[in-house]
C-alpha cells in the first residue's frame, strides 16, 4: 500500500471511528456545459443568441460562452447528481424548441468553422458591464485568435459538504478559523487533482481527432499531426486534443506562475498577472481609433483568462473581482474545467461519470496535499500534455516525484485509493452506484479501446467519415432525440414554464441595466480595476 491510500485511510478511518463517515455524502454539484450551434448548412451559426431563450447577460441558466453561437447551459448546484443532470436534459429540451433546426454540436472540437471571421463574438447589449464582456472577448481574439475560443467544454463544480468542515477542522487540530480552513482545504483538493487530474483526460477525453479546418487561421500548427482522412488530422494515441498545446493549453501563459499554496498566495500571483504589462499584448493596442480591441494591455485581462484545469471559486457580485471575492469570503467550491463533451451523450455527460469525479474530488480533498514547486508544477503539465496527445499509447510512462511510471499502473492505483470513498457514498444504495462507476473505469484502464477517444476513432473508421462528418451526424442524432423526447409531460411542462419565466425575467433584467444612466466606459473599466 502506498502513502498515498495509507494516509487516505487515516482520515476515513478516524471518519468511521466517530461515526461522521456519512458526512462525506451530499456535496453539492453543478455543471457548466458548452455547445456551438451548428446551422442547416453544416456550418457554426450566425444568427444572433435566440431572444426566446432570454438575455445572454442576465439568465442564470443559459447564456453564451466566448461566441454568440458557442451557447452555455448552467444547473443549479444539487446534492443528488440525478437532480443536477435532470435539469441540464430539460433545459436541453427547452433550448431545442427554440433552435429553428439548429442543432448543438455535441463534440468539444470544433467544426463548420472557416477561419476567425467565421466566429461571431458574443454580445451583450449596450450596457457597460455587457460591454465590458464583448471587448473581453475581443481581446481573446487579438491574442489567440478566435478559432481556439470555439472550443467546447463541460465544467464540473463541486462544494464540499458543510456540515464536513467542523468535523475535519477538529479531527486535524487546525489552528486556522473554520472559514480559513475551508479555503486551505480546498487548495489541499486542487494540488492533489493538478498531480491527478491526466486521469480525467485519459478516462474521459473524447477530443482525438480534429477538422482540418480548425488550422484555417495557423496552418503552421497542422504539420504537428498525422492524416486520418482528407478532412482530419489527430494523434493515434490522443485522449484529449481540446486539453493540449492547440486547445486549451496557452503557450502565452507558460512563464506564469500562479501559486496555489495557499489562498493569499494564489490571489496575489493572479492579480500579478492582471496588473503586469506584457509587450506583445501592448504592441496590439487597447483604445485605437475610438474602439477597444482589449480591456488592457497586461498578461491577463481578468481573472478568467488564466487557462487552468481546475479553479477555486467564490460567488461573486455585481462587478466585483473575481480574486477580491476570494481573499474576502474564501472559497466556497471549485470548478474542474478538464472535460470534455461526451459525444455518445445527448448532454455531453452521463451519471457514472459524474459519480467518479465526485469521488475523485473528495479523495483529492481527504488525501494529504504537501506544498507543490515550480518543478512540480512543470511534472503535472507534462504529464497532462503527455496524456492527452498519448495517452493511449502502449506502455506509456509518467512522471511520479522523481520516478517513472506506467500510466496503467498509476491510474489502478488511484482508483485503490477511492474503494472507500465510493463505498462511503454509495451508503444505504443497494445499486452501489459510486463502486460502479468506479468498477467501470477499471475495465477503461486495462483496456484503451474502451476509451472514448478510441471509440471516437474506431466509429469514424467504421463509418469511414471524417471527424466532422462523424460529429455532426451524432450531433444531428442527438437533436431528433430531444424532438421525440418521451420525458416526463408534467415535468417538461413544469421545466418550459420555468425556463420562459427566466428568459422574460432576464430581458427585463437587461433592459433595467440598460436603462439605468451609465458612466463613461473607460471610467467604468478604471473603477472597476482599482478594486482592492
Amino acid at each position: 500500500m502506498t502513502y498515498f491510500t495509507n494516509k487516505l485511510t487515516t482520515r476515513l478511518d478516524q471518519l468511521l471511528e466517530e461515526g461522521h463517515q456519512n458526512q462525506l455524502c451530499g456535496g453539492l454539484k453543478g455543471i457548466e456545459k458548452e455547445s456551438l450551434r451548428i446551422g442547416k448548412d453544416g456550418y457554426i451559426s450566425q444568427t444572433p443568441h435566440p431572444t426566446a431563450l432570454g438575455s445572454a447577460l442576465t439568465h442564470p441558466t443559459i447564456t453564451t460562452d466566448y461566441s454568440e453561437a458557442l451557447i452555455e447551459l448552467i444547473t443549479p448546484p444539487f446534492a443528488d447528481i440525478k437532480d443536477s443532470l435532470n435539469y441540464l436534459r430539460n433545459v436541453h429540451q427547452f433550448v431545442y424548441t427554440h433552435l429553428d433546426n439548429e442543432i448543438l454540436l455535441g463534440a468539444s472540437m470544433p467544426c463548420g468553422i472557416n477561419g476567425d471571421q467565421s466566429i461571431p463574438i458574443a454580445e451583450y447589449g449596450t450596457s457597460n458591464i455587457g460591454r465590458m464582456k464583448h471587448v473581453y472577448r475581443h481581446g481573446l481574439w487579438h491574442r489567440y485568435g478566435r478559432t481556439m475560443q470555439a472550443i467546447a467544454g463541460i465544467h464540473f463544480n463541486y462544494s464540499v459538504p458543510e456540515n464536513l468542515w467542523p468535523i475535519l477542522h477538529q479531527q486535524e487540530k487546525s489552528p486556522l478559523s473554520l472559514d480559513d480552513f475551508k479555503s486551505d482545504s480546498y487548495f489541499g483538493l486542487i494540488r492533489n487533482f493538478q498531480k491527478l487530474g491526466w486521469l480525467i483526460l485519459y478516462l474521459f477525453g473524447a477530443s482525438p481527432a480534429i477538422c482540418k479546418n480548425f488550422f484555417n487561421s495557423r496552418p503552421e500548427l497542422m504539420a504537428q499531426f498525422e492524416e486520418f482522412d482528407q478532412g482530419t488530422l489527430y494523434h493515434p494515441y490522443a485522449t484529449s486534443l481540446r486539453m493540449s498545446d492547440i486547445g486549451y493549453k496557452s503557450k502565452n501563459q507558460a512563464n506564469l506562475k500562479i501559486d496555489y499554496n495557499s489562498l493569499s498566495g494564489y490571489v496575489s500571483s493572479l492579480s500579478q498577472a492582471i496588473e503586469t504589462p506584457y509587450p506583445d499584448y501592448e504592441e496590439i493596442g487597447t483604445l485605437v481609433d475610438g474602439e477597444y480591441r482589449q480591456l488592457n494591455s497586461n498578461i491577463l485581462q481578468i481573472e478568467n483568462e488564466f487557462y487552468s484545469t481546475i479553479r477555486p471559486k467564490q460567488i461573486i457580485n455585481s462587478g466585483e473581482k473575481p480574486t477580491l471575492a476570494l481573499k474576502h469570503r474564501g472559497v466556497r467550491y471549485i470548478e474542474m474545467r478538464s472535460l470534455d463533451l461526451d459525444l455518445f451523450n445527448p448532454i455531453g455527460i452521463d451519471e457514472a461519470k459524474a459519480r467518479f469525479i465526485e469521488a475523485l474530488l473528495l479523495t483529492c480533498l481527504l488525501t494529504d496535499s504537501p506544498k507543490i514547486t515550480e518543478a512540480d508544477h512543470e511534472v503535472n503539465n507534462a504529464n497532462q500534455l503527455a496524456v492527452a496527445n498519448f495517452g493511449r499509447k502502449p506502455g506509456l510512462e509518467l512522471a511520479k516525484g522523481h520516478q517513472k511510471i506506467l500510466l496503467r499502473d498509476w491510474a489502478s492505483e488511484i482508483l485503490v485509493a477511492m474503494k472507500p470513498v465510493c463505498a462511503i457514498l454509495d451508503d444505504l444504495d443497494p445499486d452501489k452506484p459510486y463502486s460502479s462507476a468506479l468498477s467501470e473505469q477499471q475495465l477503461v484502464i486495462q483496456n484503451p479501446d474502451l476509451t472514448a477517444s478510441a471509440k471516437i476513432l474506431a466509429n469514424m473508421r467504421l463509418t469511414q467519415q471524417p471527424f466532422s462528418r462523424f460529429a455532426l451526424t451524432k450531433s444531428a442524432e442527438h437533436a431528433k432525440e430531444f424532438s421525440q423526447s418521451k420525458l416526463n409531460k408534467t415535468d417538461t411542462q413544469l421545466f418550459t414554464q420555468l425556463f420562459t419565466q427566466m428568459a422574460q425575467q432576464s430581458l427585463a433584467k437587461q433592459q433595467e441595466i440598460e436603462s439605468t444612466q451609465q458612466c463613461p466606459f473607460d471610467e467604468f473599466l478604471a473603477h472597476y480595476f482599482s478594486q482592492k
